[in-house]
This record gives C-alpha cells, sequence and structure tokens, in this order.
C-alpha cells in the first residue's frame, strides 16, 4: 500500500533523452554526413530491388518475392531508428516525448520480428527449392508465398502490440537517459521504477518463440540443404546449389550474430557504448548489406538492371 501510495506521488516520465553515438561536436559532424549517405543509400539500394522484382516478369518468383519483402521492409526499418540518430547527431542528445519513444519501440519490434519470420521463410523456400525442387512449384506457389509473407506481417505487428503495450504500463519516474539512438526495450526496462516481471516474462517467452523458432527454423533448412548438396554427383550442380543459398545464409548468419550477442552476452562484460555498435550493424548495416549481398552475384537480377539503365 505505502509502495503504491509512493509511487502515485511521483512524477511520470514525459520524455526520454536519447544520447545517441558521440557527444563531441566534431565527431558528430563527421558521423552526420556519414550516417546521412548510408542512410540515403540505402533507401536507395532497396527502392531499386523493389521496383526490380514489380517491374520485371521474370523476377515474379518466391525468391524474389520475399526478396522485394525483405526490401520493403528494410525501408521501413532504418527510417525507424535512423531520424532519432540523426537527430542526434545534429543537435547532440535527442530529447524524445514517451508516446513518440513509445511509437518508435512498436514499430522498432514489429519489423525486427517480421524480419526474424521473412528470413525463416526465405530458408524455406532454398530448401524447397534445392531439397524438393521437383515439389517446388506445388508447395510454393503464389498462395503458398502470400501467405507467409503476411503472416510475417501481421505476427510481427501482434508481437508488438502485446510487447509494447506491457513496456508503456510501466510507470517511469526518473532518470529519463537512455545510452542508445533509440527506444530500445533492455535500456526502457531498466529506467522502470516499478517491478518489470510480468514484461520480461512477456519479452522472454516472444524472444524464444519469434526469435529462436525462427532461427532453428533457418538452421535446419540449411542443415538440410547441406545434406542435400553433399550428396549431388558433380561439382558444378554443388556450386550452383551453394551459390543460390550462400548470400540468404550471410544475411542470416549477420543478422542473428549480432542480435544474439547483443541480448544473450553475459552481464560482466555489458557495455551500452559496445550495445550501441551493435545495434548499428543490424539496423544501419545489414539493411544496406542486404541488397547487395543478394544481389552482387546473382545474374537475372544484374540482367533486370541492365534492361531498365538501357530503357532508361
Amino acid at each position: 500500500m505505502e509502495r503504491s501510495l509512493e509511487l502515485g506521488n511521483m512524477t511520470r516520465v514525459q520524455e526520454f533523452v536519447l544520447l545517441g553515438l558521440s557527444t563531441s561536436p566534431e565527431t558528430r559532424e563527421v558521423l552526420f554526413a556519414v550516417f546521412l549517405t548510408l542512410y540515403l543509400l540505402t533507401l536507395l539500394e532497396n527502392a531499386l530491388i523493389v521496383f526490380l522484382v514489380c517491374s520485371h516478369s521474370e523476377l515474379h518468383k518466391p525468391m524474389y518475392f520475399f526478396l522485394g519483402n525483405l526490401s520493403c521492409l528494410e525501408m521501413c526499418y532504418v527510417s525507424v531508428t535512423m531520424p532519432s540518430l540523426l537527430a542526434g547527431l545534429w543537435t547532440g542528445p535527442c530529447h524524445m516525448p514517451f508516446p513518440a519513444c513509445m511509437t518508435q519501440l512498436f514499430f522498432f519490434i514489429a519489423l525486427i520480428c517480421t524480419e526474424c519470420t521473412l528470413l525463416a521463410s526465405m530458408a524455406c523456400d532454398r530448401y524447397v527449392a534445392i531439397c524438393r525442387p521437383l515439389h517446388y512449384p506445388l508447395l510454393m506457389r503464389p498462395q503458398v508465398c502470400l501467405g507467409l509473407a503476411g503472416t510475417s506481417w501481421l505476427g510481427g505487428l501482434l508481437v508488438s502490440v502485446v510487447k509494447t503495450a506491457c513496456i508503456a504500463s510501466l510507470s517511469y519516474c526518473g532518470p529519463n537517459i537512455l545510452n542508445q539512438f533509440f527506444c530500445d526495450v533492455s535500456p526502457l526496462l531498466n529506467l522502470s521504477c516499478t517491478h518489470v516481471a510480468l514484461t520480461e516474462l512477456v519479452d522472454f517467452l516472444s524472444a524464444i518463440v519469434i526469435f529462436c523458432g525462427t532461427l532453428l527454423v533457418a538452421l535446419a533448412s540449411y542443415s538440410a540443404i547441406g545434406a542435400t548438396v553433399l550428396r549431388m554427383p558433380s561439382a558444378a550442380a554443388r556450386r550452383k546449389a551453394f551459390s543460390t543459398c550462400a548470400s540468404h545464409l550471410v544475411v542470416v548468419g549477420i543478422f542473428y550474430s549480432a542480435a544474439l550477442f547483443i541480448y544473450c552476452r553475459p552481464s560482466r562484460i555489458r557495455s551500452m557504448d559496445l550495445n550501441k555498435v551493435l545495434s548499428v550493424i543490424y539496423t544501419v548495416a545489414t539493411p544496406m548489406c542486404n541488397p547487395v549481398i543478394y544481389c552482387l552475384r546473382n545474374r537475372e537480377v544484374h540482367a533486370a538492371l541492365f534492361r531498365t539503365l538501357r530503357w532508361t
């Protein structure tokens, strides 16, 4: 009872202060130019992928359908975290009102959950293409692809509604400083002045279902792909099969490695500066590199791009 009265008399935090990446004015100016360039380049790359997939009939295949969805997601994803990062570099610590912080958190959680599920769907697509090639047109028909993509987006939104509602319902009585460049789950939980056991349980269960579940699906798919590739009679067939999934395997490895390390490492080596570096990897670097990784050795995308450039 006394605890409740004490919390009731406390002033609720109205805004959070995001410290961002750097406090040095000289460093901020350089980083602002770098990250603004990366942001615009990321939008350009992913928009180009979406345009090519939509405008060229030869790319109307399940693999490119999922790649188009991933590119749409990456444009949204980087647009959720990058504005507050750039604002912090331009003006110093970024003051973000409580509703804006919760809105950013909602979209961040929704998009990261959607990305996990999309990456698992893409791994399943490569599994069917390599391990069940004769059944590929049936198993990955348009209705199935639409269902997988729709489930990914809807599942991400539903998980985000639950997690954001739990975090927003907590009391924040001060301090209000987040040593991060966007509103993330862990820093917000650390600032709460009420018990967070239920919210941490919801966060843990959602991580098990979404994060670990999709990782297991991807690992199982690539384990089966590896076994199938090793049984292929010719080296040429093995190289061709491996080249169709190598780019996706690289993207999965980068994304899950950074996310696993930032959320699962021991507390004794926990460092907020290291948190921010790793956050940059999967919120900035990964969306920028994904189109390059996927399309670097893809002849169909190269051909579609050359035709587009010739038309213009």
